[in-house]
């Protein structure tokens, strides 16, 4: 943990990147304040009050304080600086702003559509897959449904006028309290305009919402929890992020208003349990209230990229698995080959979807739907003829859609038709390619089928009908690669603490649920956004049965009987558990978890690594049935995951991590236990770590097997690293470039000794100046990163001190940097220095120092180093937007 002390000055960032996963972002001048139980504030308010206006009042009552912004820019951090050294203020922080893990749209209706004419195909006995899969099922045959209990999703507002939401908004309806903290046009940064009225108009909360609670609808399928009331906060507005401190205000108002579960799926990389938003949820859980959070769909980073909030302490962050099946509402229309009587077949129409009467022949780049070629990622050869009159055909997969619509385009093409790579038909949208004025995507079988045909010699020819009239057909294709798999966008933890993160998993790929009446009705997405909400409804399902709602109970129950699944690249099942830093105890089983008679005290070991390492944990198997039951106690081994390719790297694996099947040994005070009825007896673990390569840090888990005479069986999950966390590297390098470059995500260095024209003091913000960014590449998290501004250059007598033997006039105001997690993250620079000074004109370099993960922020030798190549600023009365280069 890193001293408050330290701390000071919090400055905001003005931009912070993740390769793939967008880091959190600051909002300049304005910042969290935390007030010290039971002190006068009055200071505080005298203080703030003359320089700063009110954001939100944050006064509650497991946090006290407000969110401030600071009327001048130029001078909030060293005002923020000050304020913080007051007696009456216990913590502050920059205000940072997080999005909603962006899930992939699948598939979405039509507005206007009711969808009482839907045909089904493929359903069996009509029992929704992700309930199967969990056993949300049998406790709905057992009349389990979540009544009574206060369901808070804090998300983008819920569509409650929807016909499976009750249709209404009050007491006495399905979605009864909230409110909209933001207003419509909020996007994170601008000012909020907070009102009653929590409608929804970006779709996610809706969805999520309808993965809870939905009622009776065309398409067969009811919520998780369809007998639960729903709280709708809304935090987003129709595009954009939201700040922590909005995030802060909606949970606590959640709380103070009564709701038995909170849930969102809200996130950003970061992976540290002492961030506001995180330490906030983990007061509120400790109060008695379940909170579950996304884990993040950052999967392709590999291991060690848990997100906040989800990386809070005692947090149930929540992994995605895959359905078994892929639902699509696709529309039939007709195909002929080579002139015979009109075949069916079922395709997603996309944007543009300008079909009417269109009857076509297909052509495609290549029939051998394996080659490149066939993917239309490439300019059509010269040779092509006119596409005009066709209907290009071509595979998903490797490029954009719209980089496939532009080639079709460059040749001629009107219409484009693409055939998955995956079950079932998505969603495409090439707008941007004006030539092309409908595109669809149709299955892979259907694909297969026409490429056969046209292999053969054969033309096949589409007779298509207007969408909006066409029949519509429910299809649910078996999903035999992943399904019940962890998916492949599940981001990884643990967390920088080397506790495990995710807890569990629920179904988040491929989920059908509801939309906002405007933007379809219904969808399928695929997200931890969606295997959360399924979390939180099944919390809701066990507090029925159980009649408690105890967070560590019923994590503690849903983690102990959910199933731990084989580790799966995408084409199928391994032969090795997936490790428990990507599922953590496994895919839920509601059922199992309502009715045990088991209880384990604990969710998971976690034994940290090498440095840190806890030789022997125990936990206790309590029987609350009314006979004796034996269990047998095992260790099943799950993967070990290396965290780098190869020793010596200093960036970790992305996703596949190296997998090893070298397991830790456990040994029990006890390999066999009886436990009487109403007793409970303590085992006590002791592992042995594998002997791999410690420079690699590879993660060791698995499970303990407890098996029952009752017939009953258990696992608990348990992790450790087989290396040191603190022997990593932090950075990799920092470089200079331009605010321009930050702000596209280049990050292009400028060439050393660089002279950057800056605008006069104090007008950067008036200007669109290209000023100085001074980006940093993270290699692993840091808690504290700090910049100072070295002097190259002769400067003024008493400006220059000495910090960490550093000579420095200070770090520029947008810094230290707190909580970080791997990949860039870039801040521009006017100029200005964290106490409200600029630093004069002459030649400089920027000194990084990272400390490392459990580093302790008072010593020099725990911190990684870098510096910038040398730079020169001046200030002028405009700004070049082509600096002089020396």
């Amino acid at each position: 943990m890193v001293r408050s002390s330290l701390l000071l000055p919090l400055l905001a960032a003005a931009s912070a990147v993740q390769a793939k996963a967008r880091s959190p972002k600051t909002v300049a001048g304005a910042f969290i304040v935390e007030l010290e139980d039971g002190q006068d504030a009055s200071d505080f308010y005298a203080e703030a009050d003359a320089d700063a206006i009110t954001r939100m009042n944050l006064t509650y009552t497991l946090f006290k304080g407000a969110s401030i912004q600071f009327k001048n820019l130029d001078t909030a951090d060293a005002k923020a600086a000050k304020l913080a050294q007051l007696p009456s203020v216990k913590n502050m922080w920059p205000v940072r702003t997080y999005g909603i893990p962006e899930p992939e749209i699948v598939w979405t209706g039509k507005q206007g559509r009711d969808y009482v004419d839907l045909k089904k195909r493929q359903l069996g006995n009509d029992t929704f897959s992700t309930h199967v899969q969990t056993q949300v099922d049998k406790l709905h045959r057992d009349g389990i449904t979540g009544k009574g209990i206060k369901v808070a999703v804090i998300d983008t507002g819920i569509d409650y006028l929807h016909p499976a939401l009750g249709g209404c908004f009050g007491p006495d309806c399905l979605v009864s309290y909230g409110t909209d903290f933001v207003g419509d046009a909020y996007d994170g940064f601008n000012e909020h305009f907070p009102d009653p009225d929590p409608m929804d108009c970006g779709g996610h909360g809706t969805h999520v919402a309808g993965i809870i609670a939905a009622q009776s609808n065309p398409f067969g399928f009811l919520g998780t929890a369809p007998g639960v009331t729903l709280g709708a906060y809304k935090v987003f507005g129709c595009d954009g992020q939201v700040s922590n401190d909005v995030l802060i205000a909606a949970y606590n108002r959640a709380y103070e208003e009564g709701s038995d579960i909170i849930t969102a799926s809200i996130g950003g990389p970061s992976g540290w349990t002492d961030e506001p938003w995180a330490a906030t949820v983990s007061r509120i859980v400790e109060a008695g209230v379940p909170c579950t959070v996304s884990a993040g769909n950052s999967g392709d980073q590999g291991i060690f990229f848990a997100s906040t909030a989800a990386s809070g302490k005692h947090v149930t962050a929540i992994a995605s698995f895959d359905n078994a099946i892929t639902p699509a509402v696709l529309i039939e229309n007709f195909y002929t080959i080579a002139g015979s009587e009109p075949r069916k077949f079922s395709y997603t129409p996309g944007e543009p979807d300008e079909w009417a009467g269109v009857e076509l022949p297909l052509w495609t780049p290549s029939t051998d739907s394996t080659s490149t070629t066939a993917l239309g990622c490439d300019p059509y050869p010269a040779d092509t003829p006119d596409l005009s009159g066709k209907i290009v055909l071509v595979k998903r997969g490797t490029c954009t859609f719209v980089v496939k619509a532009q080639n079709a385009a460059a040749a001629g093409a009107k219409y484009l038709m693409l055939y998955n790579n995956a079950p079932g038909a998505g969603s495409v949208t090439v707008t941007s390619v004006p030539e092309i004025l409908a595109v669809g995507m149709t299955t892979p079988s259907q694909g297969a089928v026409w490429l056969e045909a046209i292999a053969a010699g054969s033309e096949v020819v589409l007779q298509m009908t207007d969408p909006t009239e066409a029949e519509q057909i429910l299809t649910e294709a078996v999903n035999t690669a992943t399904g019940g798999s962890v998916s492949s966008f599940s981001s990884w933890g643990p967390n920088w603490d080397a506790h495990q993160k995710p807890q569990y998993g629920a179904i988040g790929g491929n989920v059908l649920s509801l939309y906002p009446r405007a933007l379809g009705s219904y969808a399928v997405l695929s997200g931890t956004s969606m295997s959360c909400p399924q979390a939180a409804g099944i919390v809701a399902l066990i507090a029925e049965v159980r009649k408690t709602l105890d967070p560590a109970t019923i994590e503690n129950l849903l983690s102990a009987h959910a199933n731990p699944v084989k580790f799966n690249y995408g084409t199928g099942p391994d032969e090795l558990l997936a490790p428990v830093p990507q599922q953590g105890g496994g895919l839920v089983q509601a059922y199992d978890a309502a009715y045990s008679t088991t209880v384990l005290s604990v969710s998971s070991l976690s034994f940290n690594d090498t440095d840190n390492f806890i030789p022997e944990l125990n936990f206790t198997i309590k029987n609350t049935g009314s006979q004796s039951v034996s269990y047998d106690l095992s260790n099943v081994g799950a993967a070990t995951a290396y965290t780098f390719a190869a020793a010596g790297d200093l960036f970790p694996a992305p996703f596949p991590n190296d997998l090893s099947a070298e397991f830790a040994t456990l040994a029990f005070s006890e390999d066999k236990v009886s436990v009487p009825g109403g007793g409970e007896v303590t085992i006590l673990v002791t592992p042995t770590p594998p002997t791999l390569d410690a420079a690699r840090l590879p993660v060791w888990s698995g499970y303990i097997a407890l098996n029952g005479s009752d017939g009953s069986s258990l696992s608990l999950p348990y992790m450790g690293i087989a290396g040191s966390l603190h022997s990593h590297v932090t950075l990799d390098q920092a470089l200079m470039t331009t605010s321009t470059s930050a702000k596209d995500e280049i990050y292009e260095p400028v060439p050393s000794n660089y002279t950057y024209v800056l605008p006069p003091q104090g007008t950067a913000n008036e200007t669109d100046a290209v000023i100085p960014a001074l980006a940093v590449n993270m290699a692993f998290g840091s808690a504290f990163v700090r910049a100072d501004l070295v002097p190259l250059t002769t400067c003024p007598p008493n400006i220059t001190k000495e910090v960490f033997g550093t000579k420095t006039i200070g770090q520029p105001r947008s810094f230290p940097y707190l909580y970080v997690s791997r990949g860039v993250f870039a801040v521009n620079w006017d100029g200005q220095l964290d106490d409200g000074s600029y630093a004069p004109a002459g030649k400089y370099k920027f000194a990084i120092k990272s400390l490392r993960v459990f580093g302790d922020a008072s010593k020099i030798e725990e911190y990684d180093t870098t510096e910038t190549e040398p730079f020169r600023i001046t200030y002028g009365a405009v700004n070049a937007t082509v600096p002089a280069r020396h």
